[in-house]
């Protein structure tokens, strides 16, 4: 007996049909994205070499995923889901009426909030990396801009999470998990 039948026969709703969004590179690169930023973060100054690492890495996620976001499958590309400004405040303007559309990759706002967090982190990335070499050493606006840089991807984190959060509630379905298992409800 197949657990389809199993459920349906105990009397339960059948299970919702779902489909595969996130291919396992976006979904490993999501996760530990967000896993060595806040290492980074929380390691900075006291453990120098585990920041750097860090960050190196960091750096390396993001060029790979703007490799991934021209060459990945259906779902990864920028041509999927970056939309215009105009896109953009529309989707967000419907969202917060909790009338937007529901997208099976990701919707106007979340690309918007994608191409700002890899170009945050390019730019952490490289004034992190300028700061260990000879010209930059101790050159106060590269500092200030990697700071900088560092506290406004923290407040792009939040509106990710929160956008998440809304879309999630307002969609009816789980957006973490399907960052994790890769699958999302069916249209």
């Amino acid at each position: 007996m197949t657990m389809h039948a199993t459920f349906t026969e105990a009397g339960g709703k059948e299970p919702p049909a779902t489909v595969r969004v996130w291919d396992p590179l976006v979904r490993i690169f999501h996760w530990s994205l967000v896993t060595l930023f806040f290492v980074a973060f929380f390691t900075g100054e006291d453990m120098m070499s585990v920041h750097k690492l860090a960050g190196y890495i960091v750096g390396g996620l993001v060029a790979f995923r703007v490799v991934w976001g021209l060459i990945g499958p259906r779902h990864a590309r920028f041509t999927d889901f970056v939309r215009g400004p105009n896109t953009v405040m529309g989707y967000l303007r419907d969202a917060m009426a909790m009338r937007a559309e529901r997208h099976i990759g990701h919707n106007p706002a979340g690309g918007a909030m994608i191409v700002l967090l890899l170009i945050a982190l390019a730019g952490i990335a490289t004034t992190g990396y300028m700061m260990t070499t000879d010209a930059y050493w101790g050159v106060e606006w590269v500092d200030d801009t990697h700071v900088a840089l560092v506290y406004g991807t923290l407040a792009l984190v939040g509106l990710h999470v929160a956008g998440v959060v809304l879309a999630s509630i307002h969609h009816g379905e789980n957006l973490v998990r399907a960052m994790v298992t890769g699958r999302k409800r069916a249209s």
